[in-house]
């Protein structure tokens, strides 16, 4: 049959878009291939496609399909109801391997314009998608839209350009000539293929499943590589539909749509244990605990795998110019999604004795006083709360939070209210605690990660104490993210210097608009790759570039 998606067509609608990314990626500045703005979509409409997929089966016609599994109850109460099918491996993995060759010799360029296709199709379903990464992390509609739809396309996006630029490094074809004098020359003939590793596994997380799912997912594919989807049992509906709006288009492009496939699991089983060891699993993209992504890089020996892993994100505070809006940022970053982000901070280090500001100097009391009182100012209207705050995904964050009450000194309680639109929803304001850095045993507080809307206020005996427990957290716990305050050019330099010895990301001095926990594609990286919180950054040349090697034929000229 002949694909209705001929190279030409691909080329007419896509190739603008691949040219102004991969120019974004050298300029590094804002770019955005997709709209970001709730109001450019129908969020009834997509409600509706949402409402239409719930209390059925979701079918995608994969090979070895066994039974059905579904487990997805949304944080704010309501059942979805929605069953995916469980492939038998020994059936989908030879399926998948057999539609590689086809799609790693159709070479860089077209394997780039398809991903393009497919991620048009996916920006169509915005709205849809919104709602279904709403109802399985919980995330508030408009972040579910910002953070779920355009913000993970424009990473794949990234991930795609970024794709082509390392395949296209070198020329497809050379000649080689060797002059010798009085005798012929010698003349080679060669050509280099980016020759993909084979079927790449992705392990897709509860909270943000597009956003981190869509980098690992378009760098495989665009490199040649098979993609099986693995998502969490009860984020399945996002990867879900990803997968069919792939598969939909490769089909119509004219390759096997066994490229990406689905596998679903039940609550519970663990599959991605099993799955890793597998010998036709190549690539590894994880997001999630530091045990198990510890557990990926020690035994998933046959594969490349890349890891975001748990950290503990810090913030020293030396001094401000902008005190206000030092406040303002920070009670935002600690509010957005209840804490459920990678990126939220945790650690926040401030001199006992107090910070310079523009309204003079502030005591330790003062400034965890006034943040507690900027956050509360934040949240004080329920109906703008439960925007920000969305709901809890896991219901283990509530006993998180109840135990690092017993920790310290509350200085901001985490308060439950019933959500405006879904009563049943599990909704929290963020915890902050008193710490400090002098109590026995306060370390063990410190050097773990508290996932949720938990913060410590840690009181340091100087800027000094706070760059050096900042130094040990990243290199024994890592973090993708640092945020500094200060006005002073030498504590700022030894910020720098810290991060840049231990591979961390830093943020100084942000009191408006940017937050810490919010990066750009195509403008910012991901984590770095280089600490304990993941080997891997998105996205980089290493992201995808270890995902071909390059082969070599040679023949005389």
């Amino acid at each position: 049959m002949t694909p209705s998606l001929t190279r030409s067509l691909l080329t007419e609608r896509h190739r603008p878009t691949l040219e102004r990314a991969t120019s974004a990626l050298r300029e590094r500045g804002h770019w955005s291939a997709y709209s970001d703005n709730p109001r450019d979509y129908a969020r009834e409409e997509g409600a509706a496609a949402f409402d239409s997929l719930t209390g059925r089966r979701f079918e995608l016609d994969q090979p070895g399909t066994g039974d059905w599994v579904g487990a997805e109850v949304s944080p704010y109460g309501p059942t979805l109801g929605i069953s995916y099918p469980r492939p038998d491996p020994e059936v989908l993995l030879p399926a998948m391997r057999a539609a590689l060759p086809a799609w790693r010799d159709a070479g860089p360029e077209v394997r780039a314009l398809v991903c393009v296709e497919i991620l048009t199709r996916l920006a169509a379903r915005t709205a849809e998608l919104a709602h279904a990464v709403m109802h399985t992390t919980g995330q508030g509609y408009a972040m579910a839209l910002q953070a779920g739809g355009p913000n993970a396309l424009d990473r794949g996006l990234e991930a795609v350009a970024s794709a082509l630029v390392e395949q296209t490094r070198h020329p497809a074809a050379t000649e080689w000539t060797r002059p010798r004098g009085r005798h012929e020359p010698l003349r080679v003939t060669s050509t280099l293929t980016p020759a993909p590793r084979g079927v790449a596994l992705l392990v897709g997380c509860r909270t943000f499943p597009t956003w981190n799912g869509y980098p690992g997912l378009f760098a495989s594919l665009a490199t040649g590589n098979p993609v099986l989807v693995k998502p969490h049992p009860r984020a399945v509906l996002p990867l879900a539909l990803t997968v069919a709006t792939a598969r939909e288009a490769l089909a119509e492009a004219g390759f096997d749509p066994q490229l990406v496939a689905l596998a679903a699991e039940g609550d519970g089983e663990h599959s991605a244990r099993t799955l890793a060891l597998r010998e036709d699993v190549r690539i590894i993209d994880f997001t999630g605990s530091a045990a198990f992504g510890d557990w990926l890089e020690e035994n998933a020996g046959q594969a490349r795998v890349y890891t975001e892993k748990s950290g503990v994100n810090t913030v020293l505070l030396d001094s401000t110019g902008d005190y206000r809006g030092l406040l303002a940022n920070l009670a935002f970053s600690l509010s957005l999604y209840s804490g459920q982000m990678c990126t939220t901070p945790q650690n926040l280090l401030i001199p006992r004795d107090g910070i310079e500001t523009d309204e003079g100097p502030k005591g330790f009391d003062e400034v965890v006083s006034d943040l507690a009182g900027a956050v509360d100012g934040l949240l004080g209207d329920d109906r703008r709360a439960a925007g920000l705050l969305g709901a809890v995904a896991d219901p283990g964050v509530l006993s998180r939070i109840a135990a690092a009450e017993e920790t310290g000194e509350v200085a901001l309680t985490s308060r439950e209210f019933a959500h405006p639109e879904f009563p049943e929803g599990r909704v929290r304001t963020p915890l902050l605690v008193r710490l400090d850095a002098r109590q026995p045993g306060v370390e063990r507080t410190l050097l773990a990660e508290w996932f949720g809307p938990v913060s410590f206020a840690v009181a340091v005996d100087s800027t000094a104490e706070a760059l050096a427990l900042l130094r040990r957290t990243l290199r024994e716990r890592g973090a993708l993210t640092v945020l500094g305050h200060t006005t002073s050019e030498e504590v700022e330099n030894e910020l720098v210097a810290v991060c840049l010895d231990e591979r961390a990301q830093l943020s100084l001095n942000l009191t408006g608009g940017v937050y810490v926990n919010q990066t750009a594609a195509f403008a910012d990286y991901h984590g770095s790759g280089g600490n304990p919180a993941g080997n891997a950054a998105l996205v980089d040349g290493a992201f995808v570039a270890t995902r071909f090697h390059w082969a070599q034929v040679r023949r005389p000229a």
